[in-house]
This record gives structure tokens, C-alpha cells and sequence, in this order.
């Protein structure tokens, strides 16, 4: 850059640079930095100066800035939050070693005598707004350096946009592209969509591509708020009706100030170079070493010297990560051009692995390639087993497509360096890839997982799927799945993909999950969650992969006969619902049950939804099922219809033709808590409460010459809870063997245990499983049946005999609301961005939060159960099957049942060593049979 002429009017040009944009993307580029003498974090600092170096080197010539500015967030209280109080309250707490860093970015943008700009109660994005419209005003060009979307309002006129990652310039278009209006009416957009980043409210529902289309119609939010009434889907009209107040206030919320009082002139922030003397010697104070010896060089100056006497291991500076671009990745199709990865990956010890396949199903699909990434932006795609191309450019032929290498050569060379111990492998959802490869005779160890990193970092904030995190946390998206294979009926297999568009989108896969991985895995020490994910996440992958390859055996004949007899049973159903009501009807139809119930037979508490039709959910025809028969018959209806088609009927589905077993895949990530999901097929949720759905687990049986063998925790969280409440009765119960919910009942009601009725038991152990679940007098009177005063009033009882747990309920929600984060006993964080909202939603949020530590440290017990338990039974013909919540299942040779039963006991009750003790002994109960019924 250069000098210029003072007085901005006409043929300036200024840039605005979005300095917390810069900040966030220099800290999460780089490993954690320490300065060498003290030991003082500069990680953000090293990237921030490399940033603002690239910058100054790289704009020069006739289209060079003539005015610089960046701009930074001043901390603390602004006018927005004056209009809504949980305004950005979801936001993630600032990483502790951030920010010390932020006064030194700060002073490194006054080093390159960059001007540098901030203003208490308004946010940096008000600041550049303010400062876009004076230039253009003026008549100059303005650059905004961001790639913030609320930026896109000020697009157009002389002002444009700059993504710096990407090198995307976004003008009229770009914004069209993005929001679908132009930059006139982002605003009108973003009111209505609202924004869960910022917390911005919109109208609940309605999302981008939504609001676009209503502003396109009519013109600007305001008529279309005017004319709300006159839309014609019921919804989405009574949706703008109800929240048009919320509306008006996000539109407040989002639209930028360009007003903001700002207390210099755009003439203050003429280009100026930097002073030597100055930068380099705070470059020299950061100990930044080569960035001091390369400006010296091009400022023809002397590099002073730097004294770093360590206090701290000396700081590396890492190279900032180069921009993400497919076109620059490699297709191998040789055996010298791979093994020149292979050498590369052995030199680094690391290397991020994908495959690509025929489908999801790990035990079916075929694999078509491989991915590899080393370092940003060096990446590479195998090409293994795709498709020549037909007639008329159609994938129609068996025939290989040329450049590819033969996969048995290139698993053969891959195989040594994929299972060597000391070279890391880096995936995202490893758990898959890995086995995919072992279906191919390769044992992928040790890998860690950016999927999980996410998960322990993050569990309750956002998801973590590969995209969403490439979006978040490297500001890039993904060549869409969609793009690549089409969608419905004309979908393709990866292996009809061209070898080009192959490689740029699987390249792609491997280079951003080692950029995430780069990213994510130094947060784990900083926020301290690294023993959550060493010890609970990732060792567990490799144990559900085995159990998950393994499978179950599944009888498709016992499924059949269940299928037809649950369908008889319903036919039987249909015909009292139909002698009943008086007439015939579509039972499984809620808005004729609902005319039947409400219109015909006039039974009480009949409301009409928005679509005009009664509400015919559960809890509304539990309650009537006091009044009349009919209600009651439906719910049974309901019932067995939901066991046929999600369990008798689609389980036969899922029986693997080769194996005869069921192989369910466990998602780690499923639940905020640490609790397992079970997809394809669900094996968590089949029901055990009915007798019929107690018998769907007949048809889960073991091999010939073989057990099934279940064992449970028992009462698990209510241990929990005596120990984190210190409630010293309930824990004498469990050390003393007794009847929990007998103990409950007897101290609750004041009954001796030699008297207890099996009602007052029923009525303790609601209470019991309820609180942990922090049940209201309402609630409680649903389960029980019972007056809701009668159901407060055994509650209130509740507390006043345990008033540890009321204690443990307080501190926990205060606690969340400090944090907007929960731990169970293990430290695995579980966030409550909720917590601090009002009505419903935080109602909400602070009942997940006081069960969250309990059900959280279950979870987190039979984790550890289960990573220990492949080495306890190595010995024992068995393998571990299902988890399914506190039990575990097995299948063991005949004879061998009881040492399995042992060994795996003697793991389950003492999982919780010696990280933690608990005050209360951990029980196991444990059952063996032919089928998984007869076990449990």
C-alpha cells in the first residue's frame, strides 16, 4: 500500500476490515502458541500478523485501498440488547486463552499503523455500516473484508464485499444468491428467518428460503405484515399473525446502524506506512521470529534481537491454512504416484482418511475410493471401482472406467501404513470408514474422530456432521452430496460418478476433516474435555464397530407370525372401536376420530387445531379413556399398529441376507447427554412395558450352540442421584439391599416397609423416576391418575423428606445458568444455551439440565463398561451384541454362561473406578435364554 492525498471524495477506495472475523479465524487456524520467555498465549496473534502482512503485501497497484480501517467488537452491554435481553445470550463463552490475546491484536493492527477502531454499546458491524455509507455518500468505493451475512445489507452503490478465505468477491448477485432478495431487503429476510447464532427470533419456522419468497411476493416486510391475514396457507399466516410483534423486533435486531456517533472522519483513516522501529519491535516483543526477519528484509532494516530465555516450550509458528480448492487435488491412479503419499503420510505420522461408497449400509455397500489428506490443500482420491461411461454419456457399463488402480494392489500397499500403530489416522465418523476397510481385511488403529472431538467439545450447542462443521468452523461448504448423485428416482451410486467430480468432492471430504481436525483438537486441553474424549469417545468407536459388524441373529418366521397376529388383533380392535362409536370410520384418520369423539359422542375437552381438525394426541385420549371405552380401544389400536409397522414389519427388512443377523449402528453423537442412539434398525426403543411389546424381543435369538445373556444396572440413576444429592437414607436402602421405591414409600408416607401396599410402592416409584426427570404436580397426577393437588402434595412431601435433592436441582440450574453448561461426574460438558431464555423454553432447559448430570453419568459408566469389557471376556467364547441404555447383551457358547456372567458383572459394578466413588454400591442384574426375552 501507499500514500495518498488527504480529503476522501471521489476515486478513493476504502477497505473495512472485519477484525474479529480476522481474530476467530487466526485462533482456530493454529495449534495453541506459547511466547517462549513467559509462557503467555499468541496463537491468535501469530495468525492475526500473518493475516494483516498478506493483506498489506497483496494490495498495491491502481486498485490499492487509498483508506484502511479495522474494525473491532467492543466487549460488553449495546443498544441491542436495550431492545431484547437475550440478544447473542446463546453465544459460546470467550476460550480462556483467547482472551488475553485480543488488547495484542489491538496493538498489532496500530504496529502496521493500520488505523484501528471500536465503540463502546455499538458492535463492529455498525461501525462499518456507518463508515460504507459516509463513503459512498462521498462518493468513493468501499471493500468490506468480511464474509459476515449481516454485512450483505450494505452491498451495492459503490460497496462490495470481500470473503478473504475463499477470495469471493460478493456483489448484488452474490447476495441474491445467498439470501434470495437483494441486499435491500436481507434485512426484510433476516427478521423473518431469525438467527439462532445472534439468537434473533424471527418467526418461529420460517426459514430462508421461506422469507425470501414471502418478500419476493410482496415487496417489503412491512406490507407483507399488513397483509398477513391474506395468506393463504393457515400456517404460515397465523404464524406472521401471533408473532408480528417478534418480527418487528428482529428486524430492529438485524438492521445495521448507520448513524452510529463516531468520533473520527473517513479522512482519519488514510493508508499510512508502517513505522519500522514500531513493528518490529512489537513483532520482536511477540517473539515472532520469522515474520521480524522477513519484514526487516523488504523494510531494509535492521531485526532486532530477541530475548526469549524460556519460561514455556518455545512457540511455533504454524503456516496459516491455505484456501480450500477442489481443482487443486490429486487423482491417483498409479502405483509410484501413491506410494509417494504413502512416504508423505509416513513422514508426517499422520494422515486424514475417507472412503467413498455404494451406499451407507456398512455391511452391503461396496468400496468405490479412497481419500487422503496430509496437509491443507494436499489431498488426494483413489479411484477404485468406478464405472465406465455407456452410450450416449450414460453410466450403463460393468466395465471398469479407465485410470484407476486395481483395488487389490492399492489396499495392499495401503494396508501397512493404514494399521501401522505409529501413524495417526484422522476421520470424520471413523467408526464408518473403519468399517468399511475391515469388511476389506484392513484393521484402521489408532484413529482419532473430528465427528467426536465436535461432540465432546460441543454436545447440546450445534450438530456434527462433516458440512455443518466445515461451515462453522472453516467458513466453507462442501461440495454437496446432492450435487454429485442426484436425489429421488434419478439418483446415482458414487461409482457412476465422473473421475473428476469424484476426486474434487472426496479430496475434498479428507482435506477439511484434517483442517477441522487441526482446528478442533487443540480446543480439547483448552476447555479441558480432553479426558472426556480420550477415555469415553474414542476408544469406544472400535468396541461398537465390533459389536456392530457382529450383529444379532434375528428370526424372520417368529417377526411374520407377530406381523399377522398383531394385524388380527388390531382387525379385532377396529371392529369394538367401530361397535362403539355406532358407525364404521378410518381409526388410524385422528381428524375423523376426532369428529366421532367430539361432534357425535360430544365428550369433553374437544379443541380444534389450526387446521380446523380436534386434537386426538395421546395425552388428550389418555385423559378421556376415564370417561369412555372407545378412547381407550384407539390407544390400544395405536399401540399394536406402531409395533407391526415400525418393528414386526420393518426388522425383516433389516436382516442382513448373508449374515441372518440384524447389525444396528450406534451413533455416539445422537444424545446431549452421552447417552447411545441406535439407528437402521432402532434396537433402544422397542417397547417393554406391554406384554406384546415384551415378545418382540422373542424373535432376537441366539446362534445354535449359543446363549443370549443380558445384564442391566439397576436403578442406576437413582444411585446417581443419592450420591450427587447426598441423601444419606436412600443411600443406607442400596447399601442395605433394600426395596427403593418400598424405602421412598415408607419415608415419604410414613408406612413401615412390613405394610407397604403395592398401590403406595407404585405411587413412590413414580415419584422417584419423575423428579429425576423434574416431573410437575401436573405430570405426576397424569401418571398416577390421581387430583393434581393430591400429586403436588406428595412432591412437596418429597423435598421436605430429601431436601438434598431440591439442593442438588437449585445448584445445578444456577449453575447452568452461570456456565449455560453441565457436567456429569466424569466432565462431560453438556450445554443449556436455553437456560437463560424466558417461558417454556427455559422451563425446559432447566429440567434437562438437573436430569442431564444423572442420566449423563449412567451414560458415561456403561462407556467405560463397555471400552473395558472386550479385554475382561477375551478369554470367554462371547461377544458383546447390543447396548441398549443400562443393559448390555451378549451371546456366549453354551456352558460358558456363567464365567461370561462374572466377568462381565465384576466390569459393570465397577466401572466408575477409579475415576470416581460412588457412596452408593453399582448393581448388576443378570439373565440367560434362548431369545433376548427370556434373558432380559
Amino acid at each position: 500500500m501507499s500514500e495518498t492525498k488527504s480529503g476522501f471524495g471521489k476515486g478513493c477506495h476504502l477497505h473495512l476490515i472485519d477484525g474479529s472475523g480476522f481474530i476467530f479465524r487466526a485462533y482456530h487456524a493454529l495449534p495453541p502458541l506459547t511466547r517462549k520467555s513467559d509462557g503467555a498465549p499468541i496463537g491468535a496473534v501469530s495468525g492475526f500478523c500473518n493475516m494483516l502482512h498478506r493483506y498489506v503485501e497483496g494490495n498495491t497497484g491502481p486498485d490499492a485501498p487509498t483508506h484502511v480501517c479495522v474494525v473491532f467488537d467492543k466487549s460488553g452491554h449495546t443498544f441491542r440488547n436495550d431492545l431484547y435481553d437475550l440478544y447473542k445470550a446463546n453465544r459460546e463463552a470467550m476460550p480462556e486463552d483467547l482472551r488475553p490475546q485480543i488488547p495484542l491484536t489491538r496493538r498489532a493492527t496500530e504496529a502496521f499503523n493500520i488505523a484501528c477502531k471500536e465503540l463502546q454499546g455499538y458492535e463492529a458491524d455498525d461501525i462499518i455500516a456507518t463508515l460504507a455509507c459516509q463513503a459512498r455518500e462521498a462518493g468513493g468505493r468501499v471493500t468490506i473484508i468480511s464474509s459476515d451475512k449481516d454485512l450483505m445489507q450494505l452491498v451495492g452503490g459503490g460497496v462490495e464485499m470481500l470473503d478473504a478465505m475463499k477470495n469471493v468477491r460478493i456483489d448484488h448477485e452474490g447476495v441474491e444468491a445467498k439470501f434470495g432478495v437483494g441486499p435491500e431487503r436481507v434485512v426484510d429476510v433476516q427478521a423473518l428467518a431469525g438467527d439462532s447464532v445472534d439468537n434473533v427470533p424471527g418467526a418461529p419456522g420460517i426459514g430462508i428460503k421461506t422469507a425470501a419468497l414471502l418478500i419476493n411476493e410482496w415487496g417489503d416486510l412491512e406490507t407483507l405484515l399488513d397483509n398477513a391475514e391474506k395468506i393463504k396457507q393457515p400456517k404460515r399466516r397465523q404464524t406472521l399473525i401471533d408473532n408480528r410483534a417478534q418480527i418487528e423486533l428482529s428486524k430492529k435486531l438485524v438492521q445495521l446502524d448507520c448513524n452510529t456517533p463516531l468520533d473520527f472522519t473517513l479522512d482519519d483513516l488514510e493508508v499510512r506506512d508502517p513505522e519500522p522501529e514500531v513493528l518490529l519491535g512489537f513483532l520482536a516483543e511477540m517473539e515472532f521470529r520469522t515474520l521480524t526477519k522477513r519484514l526487516a528484509e523488504q523494510m531494509g532494516a535492521a531485526a532486532p534481537e530477541i530475548d526469549d530465555t524460556p519460561s514455556q516450550p518455545a512457540a511455533q509458528e504454524a503456516p496459516e491454512q491455505p484456501a480450500i480448492d477442489t481443482a487443486s487435488y490429486q487423482m491417483v491412479s498409479d502405483a509410484e504416484t501413491l506410494q509417494a503419499w504413502i512416504e508423505r503420510i509416513r513422514e508426517r505420522g499422520y494422515v486424514a482418511v475417507d472412503t467413498e461408497t455404494t451406499g451407507l449400509d456398512e455391511m452391503v455397500v461396496d468400496l468405490v475410493g479412497i481419500c487422503l489428506a496430509t496437509d491443507p490443500g494436499q489431498a488426494c482420491y483413489i479411484p477404485l471401482a468406478h464405472k465406465a461411461e455407456g452410450g450416449e454419456g450414460l453410466f450403463a457399463s460393468d466395465d471398469l472406467a479407465p485410470g484407476q488402480m486395481p483395488l487389490d494392489a492399492a489396499l495392499k500397499m495401503l494396508k501397512p501404513v493404514l494399521e501401522d500403530g505409529s501413524i495417526l489416522k484422522i476421520g470424520q465418523n471413523m467408526k464408518y470408514d473403519a468399517k468399511i476397510l475391515k469388511r476389506y481385511g484392513i484393521d484402521v488403529a489408532p484413529f482419532d474422530d473430528t465427528m467426536l472431538i465436535s461432540y465432546a467439545l460441543n454436545a447440546g450447542l450445534h450438530t456434527h456432521g462433516m458440512d455443518a462443521l466445515s461451515e462453522r468452523y472453516l467458513g466453507h461448504v462442501p461440495i454437496p452430496t446432492k450435487e454429485l448423485l442426484g436425489s429421488g428416482k434419478s439418483q446415482i451410486t458414487f461409482d457412476l460418478v465422473p473421475l473428476d467430480k469424484a476426486t474434487a468432492y472426496g479430496a475434498e471430504d479428507a482435506d477439511v476433516t484434517l483442517r477441522l481436525w487441526q482446528v478442533l483438537k487443540p480446543r480439547l486441553h483448552r476447555e479441558k474435555v480432553a479426558t472426556v474424549y480420550e477415555t469415553l469417545e474414542r476408544p469406544l468407536a472400535p468396541v461398537l464397530a465390533e459389536m456392530e459388524m457382529h450383529g444379532i441373529k434375528v428370526d424372520r418366521d417368529t417377526l411374520s407370525r407377530m406381523s399377522n397376529a398383531f394385524a388380527q388383533k388390531m382387525a379385532g380392535l377396529e371392529a369394538e372401536i367401530h361397535e362403539l362409536a355406532g358407525e364404521t370410520f378410518n381409526v388410524g384418520s385422528p381428524k375423523q376420530l376426532g369428529e366421532i369423539l367430539f361432534d357425535k359422542m360430544s365428550l369433553p375437552g374437544g379443541k380444534k387445531g389450526k387446521t380446523g381438525a380436534y386434537a386426538t394426541g395421546a395425552d388428550i385420549l389418555e385423559d378421556l379413556a376415564t370417561e369412555h371405552e372407545l378412547p381407550g380401544r384407539v390407544l390400544d389400536w395405536r399401540a399394536l399398529s406402531k409395533l407391526k409397522s415400525t418393528y414386526t414389519d420393518a426388522l425383516q427388512e433389516h436382516i442382513n441376507p448373508d449374515t441372518g443377523r440384524v447389525h444396528t449402528s450406534y451413533l455416539q453423537t445422537g444424545a446431549n447427554t452421552g447417552r447411545l442412539s441406535s439407528t437402521d434398525p432402532n434396537v433402544q426403543n422397542i417397547p417393554v412395558r406391554s406384554e406384546e411389546g415384551r415378545r418382540i424381543r422373542e424373535a432376537f435369538i441366539a446362534d445354535q450352540g449359543k446363549t443370549l445373556v443380558s445384564l442391566d444396572y439397576s436403578q442406576i440413576e437413582l444411585r446417581i442421584l443419592a450420591h450427587v444429592a447426598r441423601i444419606d437414607s436412600l443411600k443406607q436402602a442400596f447399601h442395605e439391599g433394600q426395596d427403593i421405591h418400598a424405602a421412598t414409600a415408607s419415608e415419604v408416607f410414613g408406612v413401615p416397609l412390613d405394610q407397604m401396599t403395592p398401590e403406595i410402592r407404585r405411587q413412590a416409584k413414580a415419584i422417584n423416576f419423575g423428579v429425576i426427570y423434574g416431573i410437575s404436580g401436573f405430570g405426576l397426577a397424569r401418571n398416577l391418575r390421581i387430583p393434581r393437588a393430591e400429586a403436588q402434595g406428595f412432591i412437596d412431601r418429597y423435598f421436605e423428606r430429601f431436601p438434598g435433592i431440591r439442593e442438588y436441582m437449585d445448584q445445578t440450574v444456577a449453575f447452568g445458568q452461570e456456565h449455560l453448561f453441565v457436567q456429569t461426574l466424569f466432565g462431560r460438558k453438556i450445554h443449556t444455551p436455553e437456560i437463560a431464555a424466558k417461558g417454556p423454553r427455559a422451563g425446559f432447559a432447566k429440567r434437562a439440565a438437573i436430569n442431564a448430570p444423572i442420566q449423563g453419568t449412567a451414560a458415561d459408566i456403561i462407556r467405560r463398561a463397555m471400552i473395558r469389557m472386550p479385554e475382561a471376556i477375551a478369554g470367554i467364547p462371547a461377544k458383546m451384541l447390543l447396548q441398549v441404555h443400562d443393559e448390555l447383551v451378549f451371546e456366549v457358547d453354551k456352558g460358558a454362561e456363567e464365567a461370561l456372567i462374572k466377568a462381565a458383572r465384576d466390569v459393570m459394578e465397577n466401572a466408575a473406578e477409579p475415576a470416581i466413588h460412588l457412596d452408593v454400591p453399582l448393581v448388576v442384574d443378570a439373565g440367560q435364554g434362548a431369545n433376548w426375552a427370556e434373558a432380559h
